[in-house]
């Protein structure tokens, strides 16, 4: 398991009207790798607004079509739902998740 890669999550919340969200693991490697159970991840969306906090995604990255990870709608996941992998980040969309991560956490 690693920073910058996708996971489709079956029923991940019950307020989500889709059976199944697409994840991008977004915690410090040094977090995902410890005995913690849980790490922070970005939901994926379909429908994109173009906005800075949002990093576009696609067939590249493992997915069926062009997407969005939303950087302002972080959470916390059990690392045991994380078992469904989709496909993973390359250096530069790891590089643009940073800096959306940063506009959304207000750390610049």
């Amino acid at each position: 398991m690693n920073r910058g890669e996708l996971y489709r999550i079956y029923k991940a919340s019950k307020s989500d009207p889709k059976k199944s969200r697409v994840f991008c693991i977004v915690s410090r490697q040094v977090l995902i790798d410890s005995k913690f159970s849980t790490v922070i991840c970005a939901p994926v969306y379909s429908n994109c607004a173009g906005i800075s906090t949002q990093v576009k995604v696609g067939v590249e990255e493992g997915l069926k079509h062009a997407s969005c990870i939303a950087c302002d709608e972080l959470v916390s996941l059990s690392k045991n739902v994380l078992t469904n992998y989709i496909g993973k980040l390359t250096a530069e969309k790891i590089n643009e998740l940073n800096k959306a991560l940063c506009i959304a956490t207000g750390v610049l």
